[in-house]
Formats: C-alpha cells, structure tokens, sequence
C-alpha cells in the first residue's frame, strides 16, 4: 500500500477540519434543558445546513468527559419545513444513571443536560409565580392595588352603566384585559392538578394567601384557586345573571404598570372598565362584532369550575363549598337555556377570541360532577355531550382560528375514561386514542415529532397534547404515544429548532426568553417567571399580525425560515408573550413529572432531603438522627490537623470542601492525602472562589453559566489530580456557600447536588473577626447550635465548621470541635458524611 506524502497527509488533514468547522457553523444539537427522568425515552435533535452529515453520535458525562454511549441516530426525517436541510433523532435512552451528560455528533458538542429523578422537582409550583404576578386587584408583585373601580356593566338590557363590584381574578396576559373564558380554564387546570397531586408532597407553602412571601400553612396552589374561585362568584353574582370580560381591546394602549392603568372607557381615565353581561347574541360596543350564538361554553366554565371548586373545599370551607356547588348546578341549567357560545368582545379591531365550541364544556360540567359523585344521571348527560365532539377539532383537522377550538384539551372525556361502565369506558379512551393518533401521524415525519399546527398560541396547544398523552397513558396503561409525549415536553424546554425554553425563567440556567412582550420587562427590567410564552407561529399569521414588531436584529434569523417563526423580542406580542391560561395549563403536567421523579428514585426517599428555596439540599437522611459535619476551605486551613485528630478519636467521619485553590498549594498536599486515606469525604468548593451571586441581589448572577461550569469543573480537575474518585463526588458546596437558583442549576448540569449548612445551626459564622460588627464568640455560636438543636432538631442537619480562619480571630471554634461532637452524642445524634 502506497504512503501518503507528508503534504498530501497535511492537505487531507485540513480539508476534514474544515468540514468538522463548517459543520459546527451550520448545525445544533438540541436538548431538554430541564433535563430527563432516569426512565424516559432521552432524544436529542440534531439539525443541520448541511446536506453531508454520519449518523453516529456519542454522549460523555459532564464532569470526567469519558465517553459512555455511543450509537447511530434516526434519519428519516423531514427537515425542510424548519429550514434545514438534515435532521435526525439522537436516541439515548439507554443511559439510566443520574448525572450530567453532553452530546457530540459530527463535530458539534450540545449543551450540558442532566439525567435525574429531581428534573422537575418544583417546577409545577413555579408557574404560580406568574399567576400571581398577574393578580387584578390586590398584585403582590408591584404591591400595589390596581382596578379597583372596576366596572361598570354593558349591554344588560335593563342595568347598563350599573357599577359592581368584580375586582380580583387575572390579567389575561401582558394586556390588563380579564375573560371568563380563560380564567375558568385556567382555575380548572389548577383544581385538576391539585386533585391528582395533593398528597404527593409537590405544592408548597410558602406564600401566604394575598401573594406575599411567607407561609401561612396553605398550599400555594389552594391560594391562587381560592383566588380565582372568588372572582368567579363576583362574576356570577346571581342565578342566571353572568358576566364574560373586563375592558376590551381599548386596553392595548402601551406598556405600563397595572396600577398606572389610565384607559379611559369613558368613565374618566382610570376609572373604571366596562363588565360584559352575557347575552347569548353577537357583542361589541363599536362597529366590530364577535360572532356569539348562545351562553353555553361560559355557562359550562362556570358550571365546571365551581364543581370542582365545591368538592375540594368541602373539608376547608365548607360554607364556601355549600355556596359554590348551588352556583355549579345553576350555571349547568342556565347552559341549556341558550346553546352555544359565548366569545370575546371588542371594539378597536375584530380581534377577539374565536371559540366556535361548547359541548366539551358541557360535557366536563356533567363529567365534574359525575367523577365525585358517581351519578349515573350525570354520565349520560356528559355522554350525549361527549358523543357530540369525539375529538377536539383542532387535534383532528390540525388547524383552527384564535381560540376557535377552546379549550385546546377535553378533560371531560378522561373523567368518562375513567368509568365503571366498561363500554363508556372504552369508548373514551378510543376517542382519547383517535386523537392522539391524529397528532402522531401529522407529526412522524417531524424531526420534533411536532404535529401542532403553528397557531397563535401553539404552546398552549402543545400543553394541551403533553396532557392528553399523559392522562392517556395513565387511563389506558398503553404507552404507545410515549415517544411523541415526552417530545413535546422536550420541545418546551428547548429541544425545539430555538433551542429555547418556552418557560420564562425555568430551568434558572437555561435559555429562556429574556425579553417577553410584558410591562414589567420593558419598565422595571423583569421577568414574568413563570409565563409560558404564545410559542412559533406560522410564518404568514406572523406577518400579518406582528410583522412590524421587532424592536431590533432577528437572532434567531438562522431558525426562522421554516413553517414557523419564533423572536425572544420584547415587541413580538405573537410569539414571546405570556399568557395566563397557558401557563396554569402546564400545572398538571409538571407535578405529574415530578411524581413520576419521586417514583424513579431508589436509593434516597424524596422526604429525606430537604431543600433550601434556590434548590440546595440543607438537611440529608432528614428522618434520621444522623448529623453531617463539614469543613470548607479555600487557602487558609491552620486547623485541619487538629480536626482530623477530633474526627478520628472520635471515630467518625466528615465532610471536606475545598477549592482547586487549596489543593494547588504544596503545603496542603500531605493533609489532602490524609483526608482521603482516612476516608472523608471530599468535594469540591469551585477553583477560584468565586462569588456567584451580589450579596443584596441575591437573585441575580455574577458568573456566566458557562463560566461557573467551567470553574467547577477545573475544580474537578484538581481532585482528581490529588486521587479523588469525582464519579462518586457528587456533593457539591458553593464559595462562600452563597448562590442562587441558576448556579444550583448549573451544577447540576454536571450532575452535581448543590449543598449548604442548614440554616440556624449558627455555625458558619466562626469566620468573622472582632473588628466585625458580626463577629460571634465560640461560646455564642456554640449556644445558638443548642437552642438550635432544642427547638428544631438536627435530624439530618448539616453544620459547618471553618477549619481555617483570619489570624485576627484567636477564639476559633474548630479547637472546640470534639466538645459539640460529645454534647451531641449524648442527645441521641450520630455522624455521617457525605
């Protein structure tokens, strides 16, 4: 066999690094940003410009970048229509081990992501974020008071230009404009997630029930439903008498804060907003009509609402539950009074929402009532409404116009699913079955396995699907549709051609919009955490709509020439604004997500850990009476012999942290040694000590994702330099143990848990010096550690003691080490470490 010359090896050479460049130009790896469940079906998407690419792709753990999977992707898929010229699906599934992982194929490196059972641990009660940033009335997020004078009713034939009072509920999204229509939808969302979860231990307590932080011994959830059932009853004050909108389309009137709102409807600016009566005919105040036929779609909201609001709050307030289950009987005959729908109204324009549908609200008012009460008279009545509409029409035809087929999801024919009859049974989950497989077929060529059609507000069509896959699959035990279900819950966070998360702010380390179209971007340079954005549109409805909108440079341009177009631009009010009834419609699948999280683990309860509000772990094996003693440090570490002497005498095991700082030191080298002969733990404490977070703006970062993983890995680097196995060090304790939601996030990309010192414990505050004014004596810091352990406990507590201090501070409480350790041990503790 002939050799090659050394030039023709030197051209050869370049000529394949060029192709390797031009491909990492022109193609992406996408991921689930938020990260996989240890049993899910794992694809990545690969897409690409370029028409010559291999299949072969390999995935590499995070931290120790050793290959661990390699295999060949699906290629038959269609890449044009998102304005590639090569897609392909990268199955992983095989890889089951929690941890960090990222993806290379043809020259291109994805994203770091993570495998873990904890993916979406908190990520349902995370919407409610945005739910209360949208609160009318009383908004905890500006913390002032707004529309209080609201509203005045119209077209009552006898009591226009009455005022009443129908203060409270939602905004709709970034305008200040309320419906009934996708207020109920959303209370409903809620109350379902609720009833599916609520001893699963995933709704939280931490804000009490006007929106403020702090707890008042009530779920979040229950809050907000409490909300939005009591804005419900003002906006049906009386048997027969109901109410669908607040404000029209005068409202879009500029960005501005809800309690600036000057729109004048002609009660003075400020002053008031018209309340819409229903009427059952065609509304507007103006030249522009909607296209209402009947009251039944906003009477079978109310009926269904209500419902189910009745029976949850039967055993909380049951005066309440009494009043509201009278309001849902009332609200289903008033239904059958007038047939049909009920739309939005407007004025300035004909924008308004279009709902042509209203026996699937019949039909999950009659299904409500028939899932707690096992009525067979309320099955027949949600039977003849369910044979009426067998399939959602948008699910079938893959079209529809703004909101025409509302709501995107029919739960009533999962509570039929759910029968005791065997025959309504099957028949339910025959329609649920059509459905999906509609979906499915539109969507198997899709690279994304994206069967949505590309409407205004497609991601709420999406929250519709992941839903109905879901309650299929839970229903039918059939997981057919499992590959297509967790697609699209991978498209909302980022396995889309954007490589964007749908979900403002979620996950914290993620790619999500910066730059919604909301008031509060634009004049306090927030974000509307927890907003699920309206998603790609189709390209066309885009340059009718908002074609004039972007306020600068399309980043996304390279992405933006397929059938859909989607701009993380403040003016785009068609693809990047949150809505409200969108994100609400997210809170069952989440919790489902995280329930099914809690299932997956095998070796750590889910009660065992317990977390601090940014997601690090500040108490371990929490049912225990075991205590976790660990030591941090950086350069300093003066009292380090002395502590292993404690540890060892006492024969237990610690804890160690320590920066790639502290291990390049020759002076620690031999204690380093002795830490891990003697069998501590030892982690990492990142390489540069860096401070993640301002220490008055705790929510904000100082450190670039990437640069915060690049930190720690480098910190990994240096313990495994020292003999350290970083597989099994997976604790990990921040600089400063101070961070914030996305540095936690950020860890964990490499399949880190985030750890600190359990609040309380005192302890840590033996760095300060007397020229502090927060200096604390050992004897203080030792008696706050009691009281601490008297009033609290240290069940799995983790107490941190500094084993290098300033040479200021002479009282050092490490030299009193194996007194706490004898006091604790004769309350009852152990020790452990990590």
């Amino acid at each position: 066999m002939k050799k090659l010359s050394f030039f023709t090896f030197c051209m050869l050479s370049l000529f394949f690094c060029q192709i390797i460049w031009a491909n990492s130009q022109n193609t992406w790896i996408r991921v689930n940003q938020a990260g996989y469940l240890p049993n899910d079906i794992k694809v990545a998407v690969l897409i690409s410009l370029n028409n010559q690419l291999e299949s072969e792709f390999e995935v590499f753990e995070a931290l120790s970048d050793k290959m661990v999977f390699k295999s060949k992707a699906d290629t038959n898929f269609n890449a044009k229509e998102w304005g590639m010229n090569r897609a392909m699906r990268l199955n992983f599934s095989e890889i089951k081990t929690p941890g960090g992982y990222y993806i290379k194929s043809n020259g291109v490196k994805s994203i770091y992501f993570k495998i873990d059972a904890d993916s979406y641990n908190g990520a349902s009660d995370f919407l409610l974020n945005y739910m209360r940033q949208q609160r009318c009335g009383d908004n905890p997020y500006t913390g002032e008071l707004c529309h209080l004078d609201d509203g005045y009713i119209v077209d009552h034939p006898t009591r226009s230009g009455e005022k009443i009072d129908v203060t409270g509920g939602w905004h709709d999204a970034t305008d200040y404009l309320q419906y009934l229509t996708t207020s109920a939808t959303s209370l409903y969302h809620m109350m379902f997630a609720w009833e599916h979860y609520k001893d699963k231990g995933i709704f939280k307590d931490e804000y009490d029930h006007r929106g403020r932080k702090g707890a008042n011994g009530v779920p979040d959830i229950i809050d907000e439903i409490k909300w939005g059932l009591d804005w419900l009853v003002k906006m049906n004050p009386e048997d027969g008498v109901m109410f669908n909108q607040i404000a029209d389309d005068r409202d879009h009137s500029g960005f501005r804060l809800p309690h600036k709102d000057q729109v004048d409807y002609g009660w003075g600016p400020g002053k008031g907003r018209p309340v819409y009566f229903v009427t059952g005919q065609s509304q507007g105040l103006g030249k522009h009509k909607n296209r209402t036929t009947g009251v039944s779609s906003t009477a079978g909201k109310f009926s269904s609402s209500f419902a189910l609001g009745s029976y949850i709050f039967k055993d909380i307030d049951t005066v309440f539950a009494n009043k509201i289950y009278k309001k849902a009987l009332a609200a289903y005959e008033f239904g059958l009074s007038d047939l049909g729908t009920t739309q939005t109204a407007c004025l300035k324009s004909k924008y308004f929402y279009e709902e042509d549908t209203y026996v699937d609200d019949l039909e999950l008012a009659a299904a409500t009532f028939y899932r707690y009460e096992n009525d067979g008279k309320w099955r027949e009545k949600a039977d003849y409404w369910g044979e009426l509409e067998p399939i959602t029409p948008w699910m079938e035809l893959g079209r529809g116009r703004h909101y025409q087929y509302y709501p995107f999801i029919n739960l009533g024919h999962y509570y039929l699913a759910q029968s005791s009859e065997g025959s309504v049974r099957e028949k339910y989950l025959g329609y649920m079955r059509d459905a999906l497989e509609h979906l499915r077929k539109r969507g198997e060529r899709d690279p994304f396995l994206y069967g949505i059609p590309s409407l205004w507000c497609s991601n709420n069509l999406v929250s519709a699907a992941v839903t109905y896959c879901h309650l299929y699959r839970e229903a039918s035990g059939d997981n057919s549709y499992l590959e297509m279900e967790m697609a699209l819950r991978d498209w909302l966070f980022g396995c889309n051609p954007w490589g964007k998360s749908m979900v403002v702010g979620l996950p914290a380390s993620g790619n999500y919009p910066r730059y919604p179209h909301s008031s509060y971007t634009v004049i306090n340079g927030d974000l509307t955490y927890g907003g699920l954005i309206d998603g790609p549109i189709d390209r066309e409805l885009f340059l009718t709509r908002a074609g004039n909108s972007l306020t600068k440079p399309d980043a996304y341009a390279v992405f933006n020439n397929g059938k859909a177009v989607y701009h993380d631009d403040i003016g785009d009010y068609s693809s990047n604004e949150p809505t409200m009834d969108g994100s609400a419609g997210l809170t069952y699948y989440f919790a489902a997500m995280e329930a099914e999280g809690q299932r997956q683990k095998e070796s750590i309860k889910p009660s065992s850990l317990v977390y601090d509000n940014w997601g690090a772990v500040i108490r371990k094996n929490s049912d225990s009476r075991d205590i976790y003693l660990i030591f941090s440090a950086d350069s300093m570490f003066q009292g380090g012999k002395h502590v292993l002497d404690v540890l060892k005498k006492a024969g237990i095991k610690g804890s160690f942290f320590v920066t790639g700082n502290f291990l390049r030191l020759p002076e620690h080298s031999k204690i380093t040694e002795r830490i891990i002969k003697e069998g501590h733990y030892i982690g990492a404490h990142s390489d540069k000590h860096l401070l993640y977070a301002p220490w008055d703006k705790r929510d904000s970062s100082l450190i670039g994702v990437d640069s915060l993983i690049m930190d720690i890995k480098l910190n990994y680097k240096e313990l495994n330099n020292k003999g350290v196995d970083i597989e099994s060090a997976i604790w990990y304790l921040p600089p400063y143990e101070w961070y914030n939601r996305e540095s936690v996030e950020a860890a964990s990309l490499l399949g880190l848990k985030t750890i600190n010192y359990t609040p309380g414990t005192a302890t840590p505050a033996d760095y300060t010096t007397p020229d502090m004014k927060n200096y604390r004596s050992s004897d203080e810091l030792i008696e706050r550690l009691y009281k601490f352990e008297k009033k609290e406990g240290l069940h799995g507590a983790i107490i941190l003691i500094h084993p290098g201090v300033h040479p200021s501070r002479e009282d050092r409480l490490y030299n009193r080490l194996a007194e706490i350790i004898d006091y604790l041990k004769s309350k009852g503790y152990g020790f452990e470490r990590f």
